[in-house]
């Protein structure tokens, strides 16, 4: 059955009208990305007790070697219940365990190249050294995890030494990646 040239000129119009509503008046759920990205929610802090923080022990430079990881990493201050986030190096979450002692120490960055985006390559046995003032401690990582911006479980305090590694992953960075090491 042949269709008649009124019937596409029709269609035409619906389809253009269609689409100028749909780029004037954007419903909400087509909005572009996440709720939750890095940019607009770095760390959510809960659950760190205030410590005193001996400036030697305190991170400055993560390596991976089997993932050409070489960053500095800078204390992130807690502001309005957030770690800060740099664009040009790793962060270390202020009140997150110390590397040596006992606690979850939260390291941090972008998912982007120069940064954590090879972190997506990990592998459970891999070594990660975190330098300090002190020297090197080394971790081998034990657990792979990805995980929603909200499920801040992740990155509570522990009873025992402990390095989580934190970035976006997923589709428009909706999840976060978590790398959990333990010394060696």
């Amino acid at each position: 059955m042949k269709e008649k040239p009124k019937s596409k000129f029709a269609l035409g119009l619906a389809l253009i009208a269609t689409g100028a509503l749909l780029v004037f008046f954007r419903p909400q759920n087509l909005s572009n990305g996440p709720d939750y990205t890095f940019e607009s929610e770095p760390v959510k802090v809960q659950g760190f007790t205030s410590q005193e923080e001996d400036e030697k022990l305190l991170p400055t430079r993560i390596l991976i070697p089997n993932l050409s990881i070489d960053l500095p990493v800078k204390k992130a201050r807690i502001i309005k219940g957030y770690w800060e986030v740099f664009p040009d190096s790793a962060a270390w979450g202020e009140k997150s365990g110390i590397p040596g002692k006992p606690g979850n120490q939260v390291i941090f960055a972008h998912a982007r190249e120069g940064l954590f985006l090879p972190l997506r390559d990990v592998k459970g046995g891999m070594k990660v050294y975190v330098l300090t003032l002190e020297g090197w401690y080394n971790y081998e990582v034990k657990e792979i995890k990805e995980v929603y911006p909200n499920q801040i479980e992740v990155i509570a305090p522990t009873e025992d030494e402990t390095l989580t590694l934190y970035t976006c992953s997923g589709y428009s960075d909706s999840k976060r990646l978590i790398v959990v090491a333990k010394r060696i």
